[in-house]
């Protein structure tokens, strides 16, 4: 890589930071997939953007996910003596073996497919609950984010989590603040004299997710937190500040992801409507429609390794330190693996994607995500009749990362009532 390359590459990332460009970063990537793996010296930082080098690095044991221990140190001059200790926790997903395999391995097991099959009947009946209160208001317009791919996930984890009913917008609310945390590329100095609206929103979470494993400790009940508490496996158990992080870890980062899912993938079948006409036909190709909106647009566009050691990383000398960024948007697009790789086909035969990650960092949530997808695709495609977006392209969140539309207003002929639909 020559340092006209290079510079080139620098450039172009600068420009997937402009609002202009978040309907459509593809353009982009694609010109920094030409260029091949690139290391940016002024940025210290290597980035690659090939399918088949992203699919490596995500398992090579020399990148660290463990890169927030200088943000944490600058947060922890931030707080207030009384501010719980678990808001300097650190989330699993950014740990390293061991601490993040015993983690990992007390929370897994409520999230393998088998155990989320048992949702199965709770999340389609939601999906139908949220198009029958669009139904309900008698008119023929809805916001498929804001009545449809946000509250799904958002109740479904609740549920899960126990949190009531009635705090869920509380959640919500927390949850919007937070998301620049989560996005990584969203962070803005903080003020001098308080603490910036994301770390204060923290807090308030972590505040009210303590006050409620004080009451399951009381009086467990049938959710994941009761049985965190519970949890127990080769003698190690989860540390109260470990839980409360956990809790806020699954509240926050899966649903965010699974509302890009959502949006994203009714958005690309909204301008293939044919496509919607196959899923109302056949049902059960929605798990494909699934997997092809998490290649084709996936939520999270990519991710970043802390590299432990000098070493070769596709060809080039990099130094330990050095950020490593892993492009998956790009890669999946990646024109040496798919065929027409721009083109949204859930009938594609080369079906694969990172957009769940790889080796130990591998989405726990993939199991529930892929479930809550499904059920919001099928009972779109089936109930909403002939469908029709208000605006192309939509309003896009800010966000670079978790990328996804802030509204996707459609109109409609009319919503079927759930008894004309297919079954589970």
């Amino acid at each position: 890589m020559n340092d006209i390359s290079a510079e080139a590459v620098a450039g172009t990332l600068g420009k997937l930071l402009d609002p202009a460009n978040r309907h459509d970063p593809y353009p982009l990537y694609a010109s920094i997939q030409q260029s091949g793996p690139a290391w940016l010296e002024p940025l210290s930082a290597f980035v690659v953007a090939g399918f088949s080098d992203c699919e490596a690095l995500l398992r090579d044991p020399r990148l660290s996910a463990e890169r927030e221990g200088d943000d944490r140190k600058r947060w922890e001059q931030l707080l207030a003596p009384d501010v719980p200790s678990s808001v300097l926790q650190p989330w699993f997903l950014s740990l390293d073996p061991p601490d993040h395999t015993r983690l990992r391995r007390l929370v897994a097991k409520s999230f393998t497919a088998r155990s989320v099959t048992r949702f199965e009947s709770y999340v389609f009946e939601l999906a139908d609950n949220l198009l029958d209160a669009v139904a309900e208001r008698g008119t023929t317009s809805m916001d498929v984010v804001a009545e449809l791919a946000r509250p799904l996930p958002t109740t479904v984890i609740c549920h899960m989590l126990g949190v009531p009913l009635a705090d869920e917008p509380l959640f919500r609310g927390w949850s919007d603040r937070l998301i620049v945390l989560v996005d990584g590329f969203d962070m803005e100095p903080p003020p001098a004299d308080r603490l910036p609206d994301w770390l204060s929103a923290l807090t308030e979470l972590h505040r009210y997710i303590d006050d409620l494993i004080t009451t399951r400790r009381r009086s467990s009940g049938d959710d994941l937190i009761s049985d965190l508490l519970a949890a127990e496996e080769e003698s190690d158990v989860l540390g109260h500040d470990e839980l409360i992080s956990t809790v806020v870890l699954l509240l926050v980062a899966g649903h965010e992801t699974t509302v890009n899912l959502i949006a994203n993938g009714i958005l690309a079948m909204l301008r293939q409507p044919e496509l919607l006409n196959d899923l109302r036909e056949r049902p059960e190709l929605a798990p494909a429609v699934v997997e092809e909106t998490l290649r084709h647009d996936p939520p999270v566009q990519l991710t970043a390794r802390l590299l432990k050691e000098d070493t070769e990383l596709c060809g080039h000398t990099v130094p330990r330190g050095a950020m490593v960024n892993l492009l998956l948007a790009a890669a999946q697009r990646d024109p040496a693996v798919f065929i027409e790789p721009n083109l949204f086909d859930p009938g594609r035969p080369d079906s694969r994607h990172l957009a769940f990650g790889g080796g130990p960092h591998f989405c726990l949530g993939a199991p529930l995500a892929r479930l809550e997808g499904a059920a919001a695709f099928q009972r779109f495609a089936e109930r909403v009749v002939n469908p029709i977006l208000v605006q192309d392209p939509p309003p896009y969140r800010p966000h670079v990362n978790l990328r996804g539309p802030e509204a996707l207003v459609v109109r409609f002929a009319k919503i079927l009532p759930r008894l004309a639909t297919r079954g589970y």
